[in-house]
């Protein structure tokens, strides 16, 4: 498996030859680039927040990691075993000049990565990503003496800043969530949940059940928090007549919900119902990307307020609620990023406003479903022959639809009446993915077909 770099940090499967996977070079290779790049940018000595899930390939990962931050000079804050935006948050908490986050998301379990941070605690640009591989390219960097190695401090309060910051949200409120007295139920894929929901839960009164809780890196199921994945999630949920069940991923930066009758709330529909209780108290604009559900712009224009999509990937949708001062946005994959918090994608404050949204509105998850708009999603890919490039069947495509509005930032989206099609194509391998969103899946499905359809006769 080739090693990928891109804006979601380097990321690869554990073992195997050097510049192919995440091997123990790469690994290196790649932390004394972005240390020497922080290096640069500060003539103070600098600190580094660390932290990672509970991948089995973790404690490896971090040693190399610490040892060579140390050996650049750089002092290291080790949170351990944590999630994504504990670790946004304690950047700027500790005044670190930047954090390393040691995760795979919602990859399998042989996968790893390093995903890097600046010093507010955000993942760093395209730009400056692009320097780090140059660097690490050219082995453009130098190491400390003996007299100027880094330390090693191990944090034990970032959870709970983490916590008590979501806590202190004018949009939490925490005595509504205790009245309500919700029983809750969590996957935590074998990860770092088990550590950091019933924390919040806790904090919240809620009380709470833990399925694959163990924090051992071998999870249960495919750790993407997608239906399929969730069966006993649901099951449980209706055995135990909770209230709710929480999926997310094993680094928690993503949020899928179960309703109390078990049926599946859906990925996408976890930003909608998040910005339905922000937008009710804090109007604004709000964004999301590409990909992602119609709903968001649907709630958000009978809001009276303006929505903004953007290309796919983090980076890029926290670049344009910046631009656009928006009061929430995120990802349809469940990536709530609320920026009162910080501009990172946080299960964790998905959940608190989710609960207080059932707790003030007095009503249970699935009748919040039945109340915004029903789209479904359609995600696709084909493989192309060797030989075909991608932007020529970009072009095909676009020429078949050329009486629809469309947009190209981010590969080619087709704006239809009511639904849309779009297609990107992947940097890593010969593949277009095509996602489609229509008001059923029939008609999704039909859309997507279309599309497979016509590069297959053309091309």
């Amino acid at each position: 498996m080739p090693l990928i770099k891109s804006v979601s940090g380097i990321r690869g499967t554990i073992g195997g030859a050097p510049g192919e996977n995440l091997t123990p070079v790469d690994i290196i290779a790649f932390t004394s680039a972005y240390g020497s790049w922080l290096l640069e940018q500060t003539a103070d000595r600098p600190s580094v927040v660390i932290g990672r899930d509970g991948r089995i390939s973790g404690k490896h990962v971090q040693a190399l990691v610490q040892e060579t931050l140390c050996a650049l000079g750089i002092d290291v804050i080790d949170v351990g075993l944590s999630t994504t935006p504990t670790v946004e948050m304690y950047v700027p908490h500790t005044g670190a000049a930047g954090g390393i986050i040691i995760t795979a998301s919602h990859n399998p379990r042989a996968w790893n990565a390093l995903k890097f941070l600046n010093a507010d605690g955000e993942f760093i640009s395209a730009a400056v990503g692009a320097s780090i591989l140059d660097m690490a390219r050219r082995a453009s960097f130098r190491y400390a003496t003996i007299d100027q190695v880094g330390t090693h401090q191990r944090a034990k309060d970032a959870l709970e800043h983490h916590v008590q910051s979501i806590l202190d949200l004018d949009l939490v409120n925490a005595a509504r969530v205790r009245a309500a007295g919700y029983h809750v139920v969590v996957d935590c894929i074998n990860s770092t949940g088990a550590i950091a929901i019933p924390a919040l839960l806790d904090a919240l009164g809620c009380t709470w059940t833990l399925i694959n809780d163990e924090i051992n890196g071998q999870f249960a199921h495919n750790p993407e928090p997608l239906p399929a994945h969730l069966h006993s999630l649901m099951q449980t949920v209706v055995d135990e007549q909770a209230q709710l069940g929480i999926a997310v991923d094993p680094d928690v930066d993503r949020l899928a919900l179960v309703a109390e009758d078990g049926s599946y709330f859906g990925e996408e529909y976890t930003l909608v119902a998040v910005a339905d209780h922000v937008l009710a108290h804090t109007p604004g604009p709000t964004v999301s990307n590409l990909s992602s559900t119609q709903a968001l712009r649907d709630i958000t224009v009978r809001a009276g307020q303006a929505y903004t999509a953007s290309p796919v990937g983090e980076v890029h949708v926290v670049q344009q609620m910046k631009e656009s001062k928006a009061v929430i946005g995120g990802e349809g994959n469940g990536g709530i990023i609320y920026p009162a918090l910080h501009y990172g994608r946080d299960a964790l404050v998905g959940i608190a406003l989710v609960l207080t949204m059932l707790a003030e509105r007095r009503t249970s998850l699935s009748e919040l479903r039945a109340t915004y708009p029903q789209y479904v999603i359609s995600k696709n890919k084909i493989n192309l022959e060797k030989g075909v490039d991608p932007d020529d069947v970009l072009s095909l495509v676009r020429r078949h639809y050329r009486e629809a509005q469309t947009d190209t930032r981010d590969g080619l989206k087709i704006l239809l009446a009511g639904e849309w099609i779009h297609l990107r194509k992947s940097n890593t391998e010969p593949v277009i993915r095509i996602y489609t969103e229509s008001t059923s899946e029939e008609r999704a499905d039909q859309l997507a077909a279309e599309v497979l359809a016509l590069i297959t006769t053309s091309v």
